[in-house]
C-alpha cells in the first residue's frame, strides 16, 4: 500500500519537477559569460586577503549541487506552492546575476594549490572546471540563501532535524565560497541582499496572484449560481 502511494506521489509530481530543467537551460549563459572579454574588475579587500585558504571547504562547496536539487524535490513533495516560489526565485536570481555578469564582470585571484591531499584535489578540480569569473554576485550564495529562506519557512512544516541540517549545510556552503577563494565578501553580501529582495518580491506577488485567482474563482462560482436560479 505504501509503495502504491509513493508511485502515485511521484507521478503527480513529474510535471512540476520537470520545470527544474529550466535551470540548466538558463545556465547555458553562465558558460557564455564566464570570461574576461568585456573587461574585468576585482572587489578583493584587505579582509579577503586575511581570510585563510581552507581546502576542506571544497566539500561543502561541492555539496551545493545536491543541496539545491534535493531541497527543490523535497519542497515539491511537501508544499507545491513553496516549490514554485523557490524555483521561480532561483531562476530569477540566475537571470539577474547573468545580466550583472555581462555589464560588470569580476574576478577573484586564486592561490596556487601545491598540496596533493584529497581536499586540495577537489579544489584543483573546481579551479579546472570553472574560470575565475562570474563572481559578483555569488551563484552559490544567492541560490543557497533562497533555498534556506524557503526551506526554513514555517509553511513547509519540517521536523527539527531537517531544519538543523538545512541551516548547517547552507552556512557551510556560503562560507566555502570565501575559504576556497572562489568569491570575496562583496560577492557574498550582495548575493544575500539580492536573494532576500527576490524572495520578498516573489512572496508578495505570489500571494497577490493567489488572491486574484481565488477572487476570480469566487466570481465565476457566484455567476454560475446566479445563472442556475
Amino acid at each position: 500500500m505504501g509503495e502504491v502511494k509513493l508511485i502515485h506521489k511521484i507521478k503527480e509530481n513529474i510535471i512540476p519537477l520537470s520545470l527544474m530543467l529550466i535551470i540548466p537551460i538558463v545556465n547555458i549563459f553562465y558558460g557564455i559569460l564566464n570570461n574576461s572579454n568585456r573587461g574585468v574588475y576585482t572587489l578583493v579587500t584587505d579582509l579577503d586577503k586575511s581570510m585563510p585558504f581552507i581546502p576542506a571547504f571544497s566539500v561543502p562547496y561541492m555539496v551545493w549541487y545536491p543541496f539545491i536539487i534535493i531541497s527543490l524535490i523535497y519542497m515539491c513533495f511537501k508544499n507545491r506552492e513553496l516549490y514554485y516560489k523557490s524555483l521561480s526565485s532561483i531562476i530569477i536570481s540566475l537571470i539577474v546575476s547573468y545580466i550583472i555578469f555581462f555589464f560588470f564582470q569580476t574576478t577573484v585571484p586564486r592561490p596556487e594549490v601545491i598540496a596533493n591531499d584529497t581536499f586540495s584535489g577537489v579544489v584543483k578540480f573546481i579551479y579546472n572546471t570553472d574560470n575565475p569569473y562570474n563572481c559578483f554576485p555569488s551563484i552559490h550564495v544567492i541560490t543557497t540563501y533562497i533555498i534556506m529562506r524557503y526551506m526554513l519557512n514555517n509553511e513547509v512544516e519540517n521536523n527539527r532535524i531537517t531544519n538543523i541540517i538545512v541551516r548547517i549545510l547552507g552556512i557551510l556552503i556560503i562560507l566555502s565560497t570565501e575559504f576556497i577563494k572562489q568569491h570575496v565578501l562583496f560577492d557574498i553580501i550582495f548575493a544575500i541582499i539580492l536573494g532576500e529582495g527576490i524572495y520578498n518580491m516573489i512572496n508578495y506577488y505570489g500571494l497577490e496572484m493567489i488572491k486574484k485567482c481565488q477572487q476570480k474563482k469566487y466570481s465565476l462560482l457566484m455567476m454560475k449560481k446566479k445563472s442556475e436560479i
